[in-house]
């Protein structure tokens, strides 16, 4: 892959979490490398796996204690087995849900940890490897580690409601604990050392045989992250974490009131004083994990949405001026050897499109919103200006297409049917498929539950709610062997 374009290929969207497996969530296990064989035989290229990193209050992954971090429930804990550190008992001695389809995040955060520091126990801190990591990742590791332990230390509250000194970092509060946790801080840096290990192994199985690994970055880190307690110069936020405005959007086809995200905003002004060598940094990492970075929300490099912090909503948020080019030219000298995405959808934002062009890097269209009946829409293929883009069928913010469709009416499906030369729903999800597989796009990505022909109850996320995403596993749903040779079929003729 050279330059700043896509070989042109299919892919599939499937989450880690939402992978088979027995322990409660997805790994990067056994059904993590079965996965990629199915990649494989269907002869697609590309697996997104959205982000990696340890998830927070609410479950989602674009809102984690770590910009740097990979989230610990992915450590396979057979693979743990077979290296000698834990045993069958030890896992099983725990429950980790009933549902193979349901993620039971609840379940996991009270068990999950016990069992890796079972492991933690029998490890070996003086391993050779485990001490090079910690070297090689120590701009991130330490500081990362450090929170983890003094968070559990304080019951896992964020560390705005920490005691001051240590909220506001002060240096004896800080060498103290540190003596304190020292154990608690080296559990964590063993998690990372495992999820990293697990993950390059896994990602070079992939690679080896074809496939190219998607996964995002989300523009916005977590206030309740290592990130803003040890360089909170960056963010809007004051010396205890009081921002008096925050990130979101406005209102949409999503929400009406907009949506108030809660992150801290960046205080772009220092970031570029500093020649983004945060962001620099946080690039390089993640060009390690995937072969490819999709950057969510794109807008926000050129324009960011401001909401007061006070609102419960987003009505009376604000456009502000992003770092736009600036920011674009550090990413791109950051990339190496890795490629880019650039989620440009949503809000209309002056300047998005031209950034977009001067960059190179591909945008996004989505075939679920293509089809309201206006023949100019720029979701329909025969509007693809070039071949440098991605066309999903949606994305994980969206319904599965059968759900979607089936909600509408004959009416409001005419144009569609037109579109695409059929008659009925039952047709509507393959002529989807086929649609975007023929187009100019470099590359074409359809969720999971798609080629399944899922409907509502397999959403990964509705936008604006909490509680109830991020669930759905795979289970023991298949695809049978006349689907599979339909896909292959597709991916010859279209040269994908």
């Amino acid at each position: 892959m050279k330059g700043t374009s896509l070989t042109r290929g299919a892919g599939i969207l499937l989450p880690v979490a939402s992978l088979p497996s027995k322990y409660g969530i997805g790994t990067f296990g056994r059904a993590a490398y079965e996965f990629v064989d199915l990649l494989v035989d269907l002869h697609q290229k590309y697996w997104q796996v959205l982000p990696l990193g340890p998830t927070s209050y609410g479950d989602s992954p674009y809102q984690s204690f770590s910009a740097f971090a990979g989230n610990p429930y992915y450590i396979d804990l057979d693979i743990l087995k077979e290296d000698g550190l834990l045993t069958t008992e030890e896992i099983e001695a725990f429950s980790w849900g009933d549902d193979e389809e349901d993620v039971s995040y609840g379940i996991l955060f009270e068990n999950r940890f016990p069992v890796l520091k079972k492991a933690f126990e029998r490890f070996d801190t003086e391993d050779v490897s485990f001490r090079a990591f910690c070297r090689e990742q120590e701009n991130w590791l330490d500081g990362y580690s450090f929170y983890m332990a003094l968070k559990t230390f304080s019951g896992n509250a964020e560390w705005t409601a920490w005691e001051p000194d240590i909220r506001d970092r002060k240096s004896k509060a800080l060498e103290e604990y540190r003596v304190r946790l020292a154990d608690e801080i080296s559990f964590w840096k063993f998690c990372q050392y495992q999820f990293f290990d697990q993950w390059e192994k896994l990602r070079s199985y992939a690679n080896n045989r074809g496939i190219r690994i998607i996964g995002d970055i989300p523009l916005y880190v977590s206030m309740d992250s290592a990130d803003v307690w040890e360089h909170r110069e960056l963010f809007q936020v004051d010396r205890s974490g009081k921002a008096q405005l925050v990130a979101g959007c406005p209102p949409d086809a999503f929400s009406d009131d907009g949506q108030k995200w809660g992150n801290p905003l960046y205080d772009w002004d220092k970031m570029e004083q500093e020649d983004f060598s945060w962001w620099r940094r946080r690039i390089k990492a993640n060009a390690k994990l995937y072969d490819v970075i999709r950057f969510d929300h794109f807008i926000g490099v050129v324009r960011y949405y401001s909401v007061p912090a006070k609102d419960t909503h987003a009505r009376n948020g604000h456009w502000r001026k992003g770092p736009g080019k600036k920011l674009t030219d550090a990413m791109a000298e950051s990339l190496g050897e890795s490629r880019m995405i650039v989620e440009d959808l949503g809000v209309v934002v002056p300047g998005v499109k031209r950034l977009v062009q001067r960059t190179g890097w591909p945008g996004m269209k989505i075939l679920l919103f293509a089809f309201d009946g206006n023949a100019d829409h720029e979701f329909l293929p025969h509007n693809y200006p070039n071949s440098n883009m991605v066309v999903y069928g949606g994305t994980h913010d969206n319904e599965p297409l059968m759900g979607f469709f089936n909600e509408k009416c004959e009416y409001e499906l005419a144009f569609l049917y037109n579109y695409l030369n059929i008659n009925n729903k039952e047709e509507i999800v393959d002529a989807i498929i086929r649609l975007a597989y023929g187009s100019v796009a470099d590359v074409a990505i359809f969720q999971m539950q798609d080629l399944l022909k899922l409907g509502m109850e397999a959403r990964t996320n509705l936008p604006a709610t909490i509680g109830t995403n991020w669930r759905w596993r795979l289970g023991k749903k298949e695809l049978s062997e006349e689907r599979r040779e339909w896909l292959r079929t597709l991916a010859i003729v279209y040269r994908r």
